[in-house]
């Protein structure tokens, strides 16, 4: 029987990473994450499993040379690192989750052997002794949370010394015991400061060059961070947003700037996208932008919140346009002003019950 590979990347820091934040946003952090990674196997490997915080790869009676191999990891390391700078230079929402995001780390364990398989619910999974080593690795002594753990008997396969040296790779010896059986290996520490990361899409703060053409102010019966969580959940809009047939958005990925969503309106699909204006550091904004929205040409709506107490909040809605026709926008303007800042106010009274 051929040897395979068995390769585990594994999100370092998830265990407090669910404990401490919100499980919501976490469990969508998380899956973005996975999916990213998922998306980075260049090497084709087959996907045995997802194993909460964990990938399971593996290629059946084949083992990648040791370029792709190294290739492999880099892409893994890059993708997810890129992605947590994602988080970090687009975040909107405040809560743990999202705040602490940037701060996971991702390890990878890599071995090879002849594998036995399984059927179970018709799925075909690897199975027997190397499978459990694989998984035991992922518990070791390695003083760190980001590197690569390659056990010697695939690093011999694959022709890589045990003191491989590159810009992103400096590997060392290491070994643990478990089940009285010594498993040696060698690690390398990655740097994400060495990789080629992928550079963060600009997504400009807002800044209005008029006043508001209507700015509301309300008081909210709930905590300030409660109210920014309800406005920025596409999930909820249904519940306090009028006139709209649905919303269509990406569930499994955390809002921020530049998130794209749909609001369909009387069959018309209106493309809106997450922006962010400078507010005081004591407040929460949120806000929206569309060039899809007739009669404007452009259309900014924009959510100010002040706390006041642990059960209360001053939430300010500021909305900016430009009409697209000069003459007759001018005509219509008070109009749509009248309908705009009505849509408004019934929409928060809605949100206020929620």
């Amino acid at each position: 029987m051929a040897k395979s590979i068995l390769f585990l990347p594994d999100i370092s820091g998830f265990t407090e990473f669910v404990e401490e934040t919100e499980v919501n946003h976490s469990q969508h952090v998380i899956a973005e994450l996975l999916e990213i990674l998922i998306e980075s196997n260049i090497a084709e490997m087959e996907l045995a499993e997802i194993e909460g915080d964990a990938l399971f790869f593996y290629s059946e009676e084949s083992i990648p040379s040791q370029e792709i191999l190294l290739a492999q990891i880099t892409s893994m390391f890059t993708a997810f690192y890129s992605h947590l700078d994602l988080f970090r230079e687009n975040r909107v929402c405040p809560c743990n989750a999202c705040a602490k995001a940037p701060d996971l780390k991702l390890k990878i364990i890599a071995h090879c052997g002849e594998v036995e398989h399984i059927v179970v619910k018709g799925k075909r999974k690897p199975f027997g002794r190397k499978v459990i080593e694989a998984h035991r690795l992922l518990k070791n002594t390695v003083k760190g949370d980001s590197y690569a753990l390659l056990t010697k008997e695939l690093a011999e396969e694959v022709d890589l010394s045990f003191y491989y040296f590159s810009k992103i790779f400096h590997f060392k010896e290491g070994e643990n015991k478990y089940d009285g059986k010594n498993l040696e290996y060698i690690y390398s520490f990655i740097d994400p400061l060495k990789l080629n990361l992928k550079p963060v899409p600009t997504v400009k703060t807002f800044v209005p060059d008029k006043k508001p053409n209507i700015h509301l102010h309300r008081r909210m019966n709930r905590s300030a961070a409660k109210l920014h969580s309800l406005i920025m959940d596409f999930s909820i809009r249904p519940q306090w947003i009028k006139g709209v047939d649905r919303f269509v958005f990406d569930g499994n990925k955390v809002n921020r700037m530049g998130t794209r969503h749909l609001c369909v309106i009387n069959g018309k699909n209106l493309s809106f996208t997450t922006i962010k204006k400078a507010v005081e550091p004591s407040q929460l904004v949120y806000g929206e932008h569309t060039t899809d929205a007739s009669p404007f040409k452009k259309y900014y709506q924009i959510y100010i919140i002040t706390p006041i107490s642990d059960i209360d909040c001053k939430l300010k809605v500021e909305v900016y346009w430009t009409m697209k026709w000069s003459i007759f926008g001018r005509i219509l303007e008070p109009l749509v002003k009248r309908k705009v800042r009505r849509n408004i106010l019934e929409s928060l009274e809605l949100l206020d019950a929620i």
